[in-house]
């Protein structure tokens, strides 16, 4: 097993101006304050001191600084909604995460997450085994009986017996909802990418792993907090 990661932890939240789903999305008021801003709160939550926002945002660069908040004006040439999330990483880590570090990426559009998400992700991140640890939520079986064309081949996703088994049989199968991924500074800077090394995981349940891309995931996810404030849970 490998030794555990050097470095104190750091939040990384990107947001970007430009959303076709849901143009403003990333500073529009959800339960009260800008949606960025319960990545956030969730972070120093979960313990982590300090912030780092990537965003080419105006009323972000413009705001009065927070304390245990760093923000890093973005390029326009990382701001397009093509970019890959490497890039961003690239750049940030190249600029404002300079050291080691335990890198905390945690996405704006997934405000259902609870610090001990966060804290489990970077627990298990800790221990050493895995290079990435991402949140992830169980999903249908069923995508094991998939598979994709190649002419007129069916070239099975997984084992080809999927295909043709019940689905009570079909093991068990996690997707990565998106909102924690935790690695380590240096490993990244070494490869440029999180498509590498070992990848491990933590547990989300779907209730709290929506995304939001567009009006009705807004207006859902803010009826989930609105329930969670009536009911007392503090989060």
């Amino acid at each position: 097993m490998a030794e555990p990661r050097i470095g104190p932890p750091v939040a990384l939240v990107p947001v970007r101006a430009g959303s076709k789903g849901l143009p403003g999305k990333n500073i529009r008021p959800l339960a009260g304050k800008p949606l960025y801003r319960h990545a956030i709160d969730q972070a120093h939550a979960a313990g982590i001191a300090r912030v780092v926002v990537s965003t080419d945002i105006p009323q972000i660069l413009q705001a009065p600084a927070d304390a245990g908040v760093t923000v890093c004006p973005r390029p326009p040439a990382l701001a397009g909604d093509t970019v890959p999330m490497d890039a961003v990483l690239r750049h940030v880590l190249a600029h404002d995460i300079t050291g080691p570090a335990q890198v905390v990426l945690l996405q704006a559009t997934s405000p259902l997450r609870l610090p001990g998400d966060i804290a489990a992700a970077m627990d298990v991140h800790r221990q050493g085994e895995f290079d990435l640890v991402l949140s992830a939520t169980q999903a249908d079986s069923g995508v094991l009986k998939w598979g994709r064309a190649e002419g007129a081949a069916f070239l099975p996703l997984s084992d080809p017996a999927h295909c043709f088994a019940n689905r009570a049989e079909l093991p068990a199968v996690y997707r990565p909802n998106g909102a924690v991924y935790v690695f380590d500074a240096d490993w990244f800077r070494a490869h440029g990418t999180l498509a590498a090394g070992r990848i491990g995981m933590v547990q989300m349940p779907a209730n709290r792993a929506a995304d939001i891309d567009t009006a009705a995931d807004f207006e859902a996810a803010e009826a989930r907090l609105s329930d969670l404030s009536a009911t007392g849970d503090a989060r």
